[in-house]
């Protein structure tokens, strides 16, 4: 595993996982442990226990100390809460281990720039992985509508029922996603969509909905406008995601490539870690891009907290 810094290893990368959640168990340690092109190097999680009995699930090991762990990798995946990523992936940036991280990289600018500052001060690879730029078929959707000028709009509903009568999602019992709601667990899938097509926002504006629901409309540098509404309190009958462009072109709507579970696109975010490492090409979804996104939802966040907030006598 070569790169301009970081580790580099004689036999197949060793990529580490830290996290031992719902998100680990279904997809980050099935797709480490099948990658046919790293070594899954071990697992550390807050409960100790958990950790042992996820990696004894996948043939490999448990560590109670995570700089252990980073020690023994090249790489490391996080499947953690974001702002208990964010300090951990800056220390492991630092211990010179490559970078596969989730969205969003953090929920507070500081954090989100604190991963940034340690991935350039070591010249580490780094990918967040926003599910929908590494899903076959929708990723390539995704880079054919940036290639086309002229776009005059977009939408993107992005609706889940985590938190409504009926719903048994493991997810549901998240902590932080409790606290956040839709804005920071949503909001980087919609985004990841319609940065790329449209460019950066210049200008964002948040209002309030019913329960966590938030709407967003934006501005971005092609000139462009877009809107978004964020939620996981939609009535389970109306759950869903939808994405669509429309411009000079006509009308453009996201495929619905979504149905195989995470699996295949976390391989393709390993694949494309590995890529980046190799060429020391950064990738579009990089770290930089994770606090982009950070930016723009914490600006929302700011604005929907401000016109909440009493009013003085």
């Amino acid at each position: 595993m070569t790169h301009s810094a970081g580790k580099s290893s004689a036999t197949r990368p060793r990529v580490g996982l830290l996290g031992t959640g719902p998100w680990a168990q279904s997809t980050h340690a099935p797709a480490l442990a099948a990658h046919p092109e790293i070594e899954f190097s071990g697992v550390w999680g807050r409960r100790p226990e958990a950790a042992a009995e996820l990696a004894g699930a996948h043939g490999t090991s448990a560590y109670d100390e995570v700089d252990a762990l980073f020690a023994a990798s090249d790489a490391v995946a996080l499947a953690l809460p974001p702002d208990i990523q964010a300090p951990l992936a800056a220390r492991a940036a630092a211990a010179g281990c490559h970078l596969l991280l989730d969205k969003p990289v953090a929920t507070t600018v500081a954090g989100a720039r604190e991963v940034v500052a340690a991935a350039e001060r070591s010249g580490v690879a780094s990918v967040v992985f926003c599910t929908l730029r590494f899903t076959p078929g929708v990723a390539e959707w995704i880079a054919g509508q940036a290639a086309v000028e002229g776009w005059f709009t977009g939408r993107a509903e992005w609706l889940g029922a985590l938190f409504s009568p009926g719903a048994d999602s493991p997810f549901a019992a998240s902590p932080w996603r409790r606290e956040k709601g839709g804005l920071w667990d949503v909001g980087p899938h919609a985004l990841s969509v319609l940065l790329p097509v449209l460019g950066d926002a210049t200008e964002v504006t948040a209002a309030g909905g019913a329960d966590d629901t938030v709407h967003l409309a934006l501005r971005h540098t092609s000139g462009a406008s877009s809107s978004a509404t964020l939620s996981l309190s939609a009535p389970t009958e109306a759950a869903g995601a939808t994405v669509e462009f429309r411009g000079a072109h006509g009308v453009a709507v996201l495929p619905d490539g979504r149905g195989g579970g995470a699996g295949v696109p976390f391989a393709a975010a390993v694949d494309a870690l590995l890529a980046a490492v190799r060429t020391g090409e950064p990738h579009p979804c990089d770290v930089r891009f994770g606090l982009r996104l950070t930016e723009i939802l914490a600006e929302a966040e700011r604005q929907l907290t401000s016109t909440r907030a009493p009013s003085a006598p």
